[in-house]
């Protein structure tokens, strides 16, 4: 068993308050959690109007299935219209 960790900083743009800035969250929230059945939760940037930090979690039975699904998320991400992916960690466990 392998847990995949992965860390996203985000740029939100089109935000204009901390109202905007959770809807979109968590509208992309759902989506991850609907596409990928993993974890997320924000865990950083709580009180910035366009950033926000997003921790993802992943259990998999090898790495490599992990890292393909850590993979995928980033690519989902990058194609989100009203975000943009700043960075991005992964980790194996």
């Amino acid at each position: 068993m392998t847990v995949g960790l992965l860390r996203l900083s985000l740029f939100i743009p089109e935000s204009n308050s901390l109202k905007a800035k959770r809807m979109v969250l968590h509208s992309l929230k759902a989506r991850l959690r609907n596409n990928f059945n993993i974890s997320v939760a924000q865990i950083d940037d709580h009180d910035k109007w366009q950033r926000a930090t997003l921790a993802i979690a992943t259990v998999s039975k090898d790495g490599r299935n992990a890292q393909g699904t850590m993979s995928d998320i980033v690519n989902f991400v990058e194609r989100s219209h009203n975000i943009n992916l700043i960075d991005y960690e992964t980790e194996l466990v």
